[in-house]
């Protein structure tokens, strides 16, 4: 019996000493979470690119200015047929010609187009807005699920421990009494069992809350990724009194999901604009200032050296694309029509997962309820039975079955109370709102 409470002091106590312990609350982990998630800081990222790229010059309102230099040279062999019938030849001729000037070029205008890509880069923007928010919805719920499924995995330690307790005691008393002779070596087997078994649940339990310990400190960053969490909840406490239709409103206005596909559908109504822009001329501006030199190897002049402004407007319009036109505009016509769609699939989508997690956040407050007065019961039952055992006047088998309905009331409770909080943050998320978890 000794050697069992030695081994299981040292299992309870080994990860204390060798670990040092790190207390959270879900709003720290959240935090933390937000400063050094990995998926999170490239989101970040993305969103920088897509405020980079909002500048008037990506739209094209700005001309371009180029600096160029240039050398370029030709050696020939010249043959002339006179018309008196005789022939001039120049072996060897070298002629060479240099230049260098700076060149802008600027599209005044091109049908509103220049207008429309400015429009398109700010609806680009609020997307990148919008995907990392996204992002961090599904971190902060993500985050919060793990965080209160070590919350569960914890109690479910707690209440195998218990059930190791249990056992042991009855381990006791069943050798204490076949050492005086008032047992059979039956029952001291079979509490024998019972006590390994439960041992084993127990072992697997701390490999299953290490895994969940694993998954928290992988979604913080945390530098040790195995170090020792203990979080200031040891309970998985739910908010009972959420209101569907204010949740409903809320999804409405602030659902991630419907605000990015009504950012698709502005951009499809830009896509229309952009094809309509061929519907009118287009105005280009040129100019430029530069020196060119010649240098000849033949003739009366030596070089020739030119320095000066170029300039030109350029006024233009499609007449006929093959017809390209009006099939663009029609196509965007029809993406318009399905990006319409798609908005309201995406609503009548968050209405029916609204429904089912409605309806499993309602179910599962009941069963809670349910699950505590069957755990009051279960415990109650087990306290009489453990005594009658003392007594003698209730076999093992009997307390064996009193300690399992004892510890599956437990696990039913705690499951029930994890469920309705995953139906919690599923909520929550769906209306825009589960960055409150961290406020």
């Amino acid at each position: 019996m000794k050697k069992y409470i030695f081994f299981f002091a040292l299992l309870l106590i080994t990860p204390c000493i060798t670990e040092a312990q790190v207390v959270y609350d879900l709003k720290r982990c959240i935090e933390i979470g937000l400063q050094k998630n990995y998926d999170i800081r490239i989101i970040r990222n993305n969103q920088e690119i897509s405020d980079n790229n909002l500048t008037i010059g990506n739209a094209g309102y700005l001309p371009t200015v180029d600096l160029t230099a240039g050398y370029s040279g030709s050696a020939n062999n010249t043959t002339r047929n006179l018309s008196d019938g005789e022939k001039e030849k120049d072996s060897g001729v070298h002629n060479q010609l240099l230049n260098a000037g700076v060149n802008l070029n600027w599209t005044v205008f091109d049908g509103f187009n220049i207008q429309t890509n400015h429009q398109r880069l700010k609806e680009l923007q609020k997307m990148g807005e919008l995907n990392t928010r996204l992002t961090i919805e599904n971190f902060v719920a993500g985050l919060a699920s793990e965080y209160y499924n070590y919350i569960q995995q914890n109690i479910r330690l707690n209440n195998l421990k218990s059930a190791v307790k249990l056992s042991k005691e009855r381990l006791r008393i069943v050798e204490a009494r076949y050492e005086i002779g008032a047992g059979s070596r039956l029952d001291l087997q079979q509490a024998k069992i019972d006590f390994n078994s439960d041992s084993s649940r127990l072992i697997k339990q701390y490999e299953v809350l290490y895994s969940s310990r694993i998954s928290l400190n992988q979604m913080m960053a945390a530098d040790n990724i195995e170090q020792l969490i203990v979080t200031t909840d040891s309970v998985i406490n739910f908010n009972e009194f959420l209101n569907k239709e204010s949740i409903w409103q809320k999804t409405l206005s602030s659902n991630t999901f419907l605000l990015l596909s009504d950012k698709n559908k502005n951009l499809s109504v830009l896509d229309l604009k952009t094809a309509q822009s061929e519907n009118y001329p287009y105005l280009k501006l040129n100019a430029g200032y530069g020196y060119t030199k010649n240098i000849y190897n033949t003739g009366t002049i030596d070089n020739q050296s030119n320095l000066g402004l170029t300039y030109g407007l350029t006024v233009g319009f499609n007449l006929f694309s093959g017809f390209n036109r009006k099939r663009k505009q029609k196509n965007a016509r029809i993406e318009i029509e399905n990006k319409e769609l798609q908005y309201e699939q995406t609503i009548l989508s968050l209405k029916a997962d609204l429904s089912n997690m409605w309806m499993a956040y309602r179910n599962n407050i009941e069963l809670t309820n349910l699950e505590k007065e069957n755990v009051e019961t279960a415990r109650e039952n087990h306290e009489i039975a453990i005594e009658r055992y003392k007594l003698g006047d209730l076999s093992g088998i009997e307390l064996r079955e009193a300690q399992n309905s004892l510890l599956e009331a437990e696990e039913r409770l705690v499951q029930a109370e994890y469920n309705t909080k995953l139906c919690e943050i599923s909520l929550i998320q769906i209306s825009g709102q589960v960055i409150s978890y961290y406020e």
